[in-house]
């Protein structure tokens, strides 16, 4: 008998506890389904707005900003009787619409989190969810993110720039794979920046704690087979009070972040599905274009590139071979994942034996460098050998390099990596297939002795914008301010497809925003492209970079070098015997004269004079001998790409800029301790003959 009462009694504890547990996950039941949006919906901040139409714009066409769109209740995801985390699915509606084909924003990401501001999140990399002080995970950011990620970024350990990731108190995501759907069995890609409509099914089981991620173009029937599913116990890592919603980012280019629907429910069955056609449009756009071939082509070789710069890094861990016994000291091991062996980039270039440059600063090899794997990609490599300067600190010049190497532009040569050997410094680069600007800018005509250009102005106007997009990008796009110093046609180079890429970064400075930059003892540069303040400050500063970029300009348009005249050939001298210089003073002159298009390569041919007018014009303006005068590369960008117009300037106002190169005469103080040496031509096919080379084309090291 009383064994029958105790069984009883069991039961309806159990019973009761059944009830309980029903009741209180029907309290935790919370569901909602937006088709478009209103301010009473969403809570939007940063550039976030909704649109008159219902769409959810997370960001606009601007660079450097980030928005959010939570749900303005907080909710908890945990079992209130035992902490255990609830059940949830949501489904939404997205697209992203950047504003060039080949330059977009981060992304967006659906995201659960603390506070729907997120008052310490940065714009960029950071996807607005993060700062530079927890976006590697400090356990405390309590943010669990789906990541519809549009940038690769080698500190995430991004697989590449079209991904979609989990991630957990970090944006180095716990699992991501490329965007993608299984269409009849096969799997189809998806560009999450195509601008088309895309839906994501995100669906979370609190008992076995696994999320699952998929994705398709909107309208399509919903995969039957995740593209992303990992482990991840809520519990651990959210606040009890949690706001669940998107955000996105934009860096150094930018793209529209647009949520047209949203469907959500916490606690027990799937979240409703969301009728496509029923959902707002997204804002109109410019009109799309279909992507070149030779685009296409470029970017693929931009992504070989990548992969091969990560595997780069394996290099270190090849038996060192006592022929080529290298020097490797305790406090370098912080820079190994940059260090490349002697012995593959003695293999690499056949024994260095295949020169493509030399100068006062090194010799320069082409090499093909191949992964220790047999049968694995190999790249194309140019190697510069640089016999150390003692001089200056072996620390801090390595220092140096490893943080070049961080650099990522679509307008940048990429430094791949360093080795070091019996006092040699080797620094490898990509390798450019087309060479320097000026070998292409100034061709030898071989039947009287002039220089040719053999460029259209379309495609010098396409390096000029490369170039000015690529030095916005040190000046104000990455985590600290770098200062090039050596702008010039020689030190722009030319990928296969004509692409323009900056390059040569061994005179360049760093240091942080908001910082200002030290002065140095020796002002480096080449002669024609300093700027006047820097033989007085000694401070390399991005003025004095707009300042060579503006005699840049000018060396494109006129296809002159900057200590040439108008009506100069090259070695050309005048009646005093000295070499012809003055071509900001000749270009004022025109402008002054009401005939600034005289100044002009003649031989481009038919163009659109009225760019050609713009650039002769900018490049005046950054030539201002006062550096407050000059623009920003900020404004120039914009100027170049018609968003600002050239500032009515007044010729008059510009003094005679070009003189001070030959005239001021705090420079004539300097003018008796030049030691110049040789441009080096970096990854270039073949040596430039001396003969194609002017007085003013050497690097001048100035004694401070």
């Amino acid at each position: 008998m009383k064994t029958t009462t105790i069984f009883a009694v069991t039961v309806a504890i159990l019973l009761a506890l059944a009830r309980s547990r029903s009741s209180s996950a029907a309290a935790a039941a919370t569901e909602f389904v937006f088709t478009g949006f209103t301010r009473d919906n969403v809570t939007a901040n940063g550039a976030a707005v909704v649109t008159p139409s219902g769409v959810l714009q997370l960001t606009n066409q601007t660079n450097e900003v980030f928005g959010h769109g939570f749900f303005p209740t907080p909710l908890s995801f945990k079992d209130a009787s035992n902490g255990a985390p609830l059940s949830f699915s949501t489904t939404f509606v997205f697209a992203i619409t950047p504003r060039y084909p080949d330059a977009h924003g981060h992304g967006l990401a659906f995201a659960l989190a603390p506070s729907p501001t997120m008052p310490r999140a940065i714009a960029g990399k950071n996807l607005g969810l993060f700062n530079t002080s927890n976006h590697l995970g400090d356990g405390r950011s309590e943010v669990v993110a789906v990541e519809l990620d549009t940038a690769m970024d080698e500190e995430f350990s991004d697989i590449d720039a079209n991904h979609v990731g989990v991630d957990v108190n970090s944006l180095k995501s716990v699992c991501s794979k490329s965007a993608a759907y299984v269409e009849a069995g096969n799997p189809t890609s998806i560009s999450l920046v195509s601008g088309d409509l895309l839906q994501v099914w995100i669906e979370y089981d609190g008992a076995s704690t696994r999320l699952d991620v998929t994705i398709s173009p909107a309208g399509v029937p919903r995969p039957a087979v995740p593209l992303v599913s990992c482990i991840v116990n809520l519990s651990t890592v959210i606040a009890d009070d949690t706001y669940v919603g998107f955000s996105g980012a934009n860096g150094a280019a930018s793209s529209s972040h647009y949520v047209l629907g949203w469907s959500f429910r916490l606690g027990g069955r799937s979240s409703p599905d969301l009728d496509v056609s029923k959902l707002p449009r997204p804002p109109s756009s410019r009109s799309k274009t279909a992507m070149h071939p030779q685009l296409l082509v470029s970017l693929i070789l931009l992504a070989v590139v990548a992969l091969v710069l990560i595997s780069a890094g394996a290099t270190l861990f090849v038996t060192w071979r006592r022929r080529f016994a290298e020097e490797q000291e305790d406090w370098e091991i912080e820079y190994g994942p940059h260090r490349i062996s002697y012995k593959d980039l003695h293999d690499a270039t056949r024994g260095f034996r295949d020169v493509i440059g030399s100068g006062g600063f090194g010799t320069v090899y082409h090499g093909v460098l191949r992964r220790s794997s047999g049968g694995a990609a190999a790249v194309e490599i140019a190697v510069k050998k640089v016999a150390h300067n003692s001089r200056q600190g072996l620390r801090e010049f390595v220092s140096e390099i490893a943080s070049m190497s961080r650099l990522r532009h679509r307008n940048l040569v990429h430094l791949l990596g360093y080795c070091r050997r019996r006092g040699e410094l080797l620094l490898v680069y990509d390798y450019m297939v087309n060479g320097s600007l000026d070998k292409h800018l100034f061709v030898v005509d071989g039947d009287n002795n002039n220089y040719k250009p053999a460029l259209s102005w379309e495609r010098r106007a396409k390096i000029i914008r490369d170039v000015a997009a690529g030095l916005l990008y040190l000046h104000e796009g990455w985590e600290q301010v770098v200062v090039h110093r050596d702008i010039k046609a020689g030190n722009v180079l030319l990928d296969a497809d004509m692409n323009g890429k900056l390059s040569d970064f061994g005179l360049a400075r760093l240091y942080d925003h908001g910082g200002d930059s030290t002065s140095t003892t020796h002002v480096i540069g080449t002669f024609g492209y300093l700027a006047p303040e820097m033989v007085k400050t000694g401070k390399a500063t991005p003025s004095a970079d707009v300042f060579a970029f503006g005699a840049f300009l000018l060396e494109v348009a006129c296809a002159k070098r900057p200590m040439e005249s108008l009506s100069s050939n090259e070695n050309n001298h005048n009646n005093n015997g000295d070499t012809a210089a003055g071509l900001v003073d000749d270009v004022l002159d025109c402008w002054k004269a009401g005939r600034i298009r005289d100044a002009m390569d003649p031989r481009i041919g038919k163009c659109d004079e009225e760019d050609v007018e713009l650039v002769l014009r900018l490049g005046l303006l950054c030539s201002h001998p006062d550096p407050r005068c000059r623009p920003t590369m900020r404004q120039v960008v914009q100027i170049l790409e018609g968003a600002a117009p050239v500032p009515e300037t007044p010729p008059e106002d510009l003094g005679s800029s070009g003189r001070i190169f030959g005239h001021c005469e705090t420079f004539d103080e300097f003018v008796d301790v030049f030691s110049t040496t040789m441009t080096i031509e970096m990854a270039t096919a073949t040596p430039e003959p001396p003969s194609s080379r002017s007085s003013g084309e050497h690097q001048q090291l100035i004694s401070g």
